[in-house]
């Protein structure tokens, strides 16, 4: 397999990766850890290079660099991925961008790792987050309701009064995780353990911020509700 640097792969294909990221020796070492994870790996220095390789080639998954060169950073290339595709998202900041963190996480994006990050633990994040969509696409569930709104896993859609809603890939299985667990109290590390598997990285205000979404595209047709000092409740 070829990363856009024309080297050769290593390991079995597990998929295609776009990874957009400027700088250069960062690019090569995550580009060289994925490859020998089976991954083919193709690299933008900016958003608009990053955007068409996701349209020409359809990958399982992109990473993208937040603070990009040009007219278009990494927050507004990851807001127009969400418009087109559910693709997952796995945004880079630097270490201090918090506000960034969030905001990556509140336009869609799936994870997100700090730099200077462990190439091992961000290729951990990749297999992760790629192990729970895979399964995402076999789900045997019947749809969950809960007041006017329900859930069908087989479809991956949300209705709300017969009006659907659209949902990040992250958002409808933690919105699934809430309706399939009704009326009881689920702490965020549970969230997490359940939504994001037992192996992701990050921190709880991770499940925060998309529980704020939630709430913004539900509105009061979803009855979750805040237990202070502990997590969450749906009913």
């Amino acid at each position: 397999m070829l990363s856009t640097n024309g080297r050769d792969g290593a390991g079995e294909d597990h998929g295609t990766i776009v990874l957009v990221e400027d700088d250069h020796n960062i690019a090569e070492l995550v580009d060289l850890y994925l490859r020998n994870a089976g991954f083919r790996v193709l690299q933008a220095g900016d958003a608009a290079r990053g955007l068409e390789l996701v349209g020409q080639e359809h990958p399982c998954l992109v990473l993208m660099d937040i603070g990009l060169p040009g007219p278009m950073d990494g927050l507004e290339a990851c807001r127009e991925l969400r418009r087109r595709s559910d693709i997952p998202v796995v945004v880079i900041t630097a270490r201090d961008d918090e506000v960034d963190r969030v905001l990556g996480l509140e336009l869609g994006a799936d994870d997100y790792v700090t730099k200077p990050f462990s190439p091992r633990e961000l290729v951990a994040r990749v297999r992760a987050i790629l192990r729970r969509t895979e399964a995402a696409k076999r789900p045997s569930e019947e749809p969950l309701s809960i007041g006017p709104v329900t859930v069908d896993p087989l479809r991956r859609e949300v209705m709300v009064a017969s009006e659907p809603v659209a949902l990040t890939a992250r958002e409808f299985d933690l919105l699934a995780h809430f309706v399939g667990n009704q009326g009881i109290v689920l702490s965020r590390q549970q969230l997490l353990d359940a939504v994001w598997g037992p192996g992701w990285f990050g921190d709880e205000r991770t499940v925060d911020v998309h529980v704020r979404q939630l709430r913004r595209k539900l509105g009061d047709a979803l009855p979750l509700a805040t237990i202070w000092g502990v997590g969450y409740r749906c009913g």
